[in-house]
């Protein structure tokens, strides 16, 4: 029998969709073969192939499916689909996330003139299309600078600059990686914190804060929620965030925005119309109440009414990725007592997604995951995508309480790499 609602679901990760079929929802996955976990497939009605970040191919083969029986919404949880989600929504003329959204948040020069725009967060940046204009923006800040792809993510090839010679290298780095679009910012000092939102009919719920620890790459390997740092700069980020969203033209479903903390007070560093990455709906969901992973599906269905307010904290929760020394694993050595749950990744055995087994842990309090085994290669933790040794998921009666239990399991818990 078929479902009250139909949606589309383009690439991302399975957990969203997980009791789709229970709440009546009848989910058409759209992805690469080879690219999901098969499990996936028992919560949707069928899944079609296409490469999901090529709008006119996916607008191929939704458009018929829709075309027999209309799909209510067409969504994604991934950053690498979000316009080409956007375009079959604007085909479609569908309520949701349109291209041109998407693209204001994925282009950052974009979001910083729309920000300019509307009289937000004051930033100083430049796109820039040779080395001396990264030098000619660095004279004009008058300290450091951060030069990056203008579409990144996942913090890569972001690079400091601090003087000319900085440039040049960081100029070389970015044309050697084929990056097309550079954008120099200053450098914002202060803590990176982040804020989990969602809207619905262009009303924006600020619901979860998180912050971060970080290597000098700016790569993060730990989150926490709620974050503490943020406390004193609650108001302004709540403020800030549904203005941010108002300015690149988003009105329904989620978000994560990233500040920093400066001086002069929140400046935004980035946003996206997506759930965040590494385990966030679960860190919100264990310090919140709040499924985000449910509200994906259901708040912009109907199904169920965005909260009025924003909830208040009831407790912390952490991830951390380990994070060993890069080199061939010559022993993994796992103390007693490192967590309530410890599982491995089958030696051989590719993870499709960022954090393997997360949907067995929810009723656990300390969880662990070794991805890593006996003669795998640890790589150098260059970006996010780089943390793939395995991770700790916490709660805690606050946030801190669960940083010090991932930091107990990762201590409890030894990579030997050469």
């Amino acid at each position: 029998m078929a479902g009250k609602y139909r949606v589309a679901v383009i690439g991302g990760r399975p957990a969203p969709v997980t009791n789709a079929k229970e709440l009546g929802i009848d989910v058409v996955l759209v992805h690469e073969e080879g690219a999901y976990e098969e499990s996936v497939l028992r919560h949707c009605e069928r899944v079609v192939h296409a490469p999901i970040t090529d709008g006119q191919a996916v607008l191929d083969v939704v458009k018929p499916l829709h075309e027999e029986r209309p799909f209510d919404r067409v969504l994604t949880t991934t950053e690498f689909a979000g316009e080409s989600t956007g375009f079959v929504v604007d085909a479609l003329g569908l309520p949701g996330v349109t291209e041109a959204t998407a693209r204001a948040l994925k282009d950052k020069v974009l979001t910083r003139e729309l920000l300019d725009q509307h009289g937000l967060s004051p930033v100083r940046y430049r796109q820039v299309k040779d080395v001396d204009d990264v030098k000619d923006f660095l004279a004009e800040v008058g300290g450091r600078i951060i030069v990056k792809p203008a579409d990144g993510v996942a913090s890569l090839h972001v690079h400091p600059v601090d003087g000319d010679a900085d440039a040049e290298h960081a100029w070389q780095a970015l044309q050697d990686a084929e990056v097309a679009s550079v954008i120099a910012e200053e450098y914002l000092d202060g803590p990176v914190v982040s804020v989990d939102s969602f809207s619905h009919a262009g009303r924006h719920l600020p619901i979860g804060y998180s912050e971060y620890r970080m290597n000098d790459k700016y790569v993060e390997w730990e989150v926490s929620t709620p974050s503490r740092v943020a406390v004193p700069h609650l108001d302004a980020l709540f403020a800030l965030t549904p203005k941010l969203l108002d300015a690149v033209g988003l009105t329904e479903g989620p978000s994560h925005s990233e500040f920093v903390l400066t001086k002069d007070g929140p400046r935004v560093l980035e946003s996206h119309a997506r759930l965040a990455g590494s385990g966030a709906p679960e860190l919100v969901r264990r310090a919140f109440g709040v499924n985000l992973d449910r509200m994906f599906l259901t708040v912009p269905l109907g199904i169920d009414t965005l909260p009025e307010t924003s909830p208040a904290p009831i407790g912390g929760a952490a991830v951390r990725f380990f994070t060993p020394e890069p080199g061939t694993v010559s022993a993994v050595e796992v103390e007693d007592g490192a967590a309530d749950v410890v599982r491995t990744l089958p030696k051989g055995e590719v993870p499709l997604v960022f954090l393997p087994y997360l949907h067995e842990f929810t009723e656990v309090e300390v969880a662990a995951v070794i991805s890593k085994n006996v003669g795998d290669v640890v790589p150098p933790l260059l970006t996010v995508a780089d943390c793939v040794s395995g991770y700790v998921m916490a709660s805690g009666t606050d946030a801190a309480d669960a940083v010090a239990k991932c930091d107990r399991a990762n201590d409890k818990i030894h990579f030997r790499t050469s």
